[in-house]
């Protein structure tokens, strides 16, 4: 079983950016897709984008061109760099394996941002 922290959230304007990063209690070599998901008050949470084994990328509408999703195998861990973001981004972010593991939730790193 394979656990995931967060960490990189914080308030922000709009406009602004913020990289959030996510590492593994253990090799993540093995794992063919990581994603970013987010939940945002009163809803589902939705993945935000995936990076495949080898390096496939797949994003969301909603931020294609702003945010961009990588991996450090060595460091296990995957990084959100999140560009012009927008009021609508406020929500708890959460990494996990694509399907995820429902045993692997960590706490998620909140991002707000203001208008």
């Amino acid at each position: 079983q394979v656990q995931f922290v967060e960490s990189g959230g914080g308030l922000v304007q709009s406009g602004g950016s913020l990289r959030l990063s996510c590492t593994a209690s253990r090799n993540i070599s093995n794992i063919s897709a990581m994603a970013w998901y987010r939940q945002a008050p009163g809803k589902q949470r939705t993945m935000v984008a995936h990076i495949t084994d080898n390096g496939s990328r797949i994003y969301a509408y909603s931020v294609q061109g702003r945010f961009t999703i990588s991996r450090d195998i060595a460091e296990n861990t995957v990084y959100l760099q999140m560009n012009s973001l927008k009021p609508e981004d406020t929500a708890v972010y959460y990494c996990n394996q694509r399907p995820p593991d429902q045993t692997s939730w960590g706490q998620g790193t909140q991002v707000t941002i203001s208008s």
